[in-house]
């Protein structure tokens, strides 16, 4: 069965090395992301500095997956800017998932209010698995959608079961009809 071009790479190292890289940049970003939120606690408040703090990390991750993680598969003929709003757009789940926790935990664990890097931490853990798949399947791709049949083919693709959609019928409409049917019996 055909497999799309842009899930790269393709074999298990490959992916585990990406996801290895990822869980790097993803560290990087926890240290952005409390730096962040250390910084803007007093002046933004806990909440508004913690939701600003995910907006800084998630943009310093884009950059550094781009060009160390996904950097086989970036295509580089991919517009910066909408790379990075694709890129957070299609970790909004990791998003829900990430500061969901975070802020469960400040309003049911009081040691994290006072040391929200416990909070975070949690809340990057939740979120990676999702970030990694989704930056990997609809950022990050060998190549970028040519035509909406293209684009359609690879939001059905389910690549774990080796589905795909099914290849689009060829147009037959120009070819002479010399009285041959192929769809349907004519008795």
């Amino acid at each position: 069965m055909r497999r799309s071009r842009i899930f790269y790479p393709r074999s298990r190292p490959e992916i585990i090395d990406q996801f290895l890289r990822f869980g790097t940049v993803g560290a990087f970003g926890f240290l952005v992301d409390w730096g962040t939120v250390s910084l803007l606690r007093v002046p933004a408040g806990l909440i508004a500095a913690t939701l600003i703090a995910y907006f800084v990390a998630a943009t310093g991750n884009w950059c550094l997956n781009r060009v160390w993680t996904f950097r086989l598969s970036a295509a580089e003929n991919q517009h910066m800017v909408l790379q990075w709003l694709r890129f957070l757009l299609a970790n909004s789940f990791g998003f829900l998932l990430n500061r969901s926790m975070v802020f469960l935990l400040y309003a049911t664990v009081p040691l994290t209010v006072h040391y929200p890097e416990l909070a975070l931490a949690a809340g990057a853990l939740c979120g990676m698995v999702a970030n990694f798949n989704l930056s990997r399947r609809l950022v990050f791709r060998a190549q970028t959608p040519e035509t909406p049949l293209e684009l359609v083919q690879m939001a059905v693709e389910i690549p774990a079961a080796g589905l795909t959609a099914p290849e689009p019928e060829p147009d037959l409409s120009a070819l002479p009809d010399n009285g041959i049917r192929t769809h349907g019996r004519n008795d």
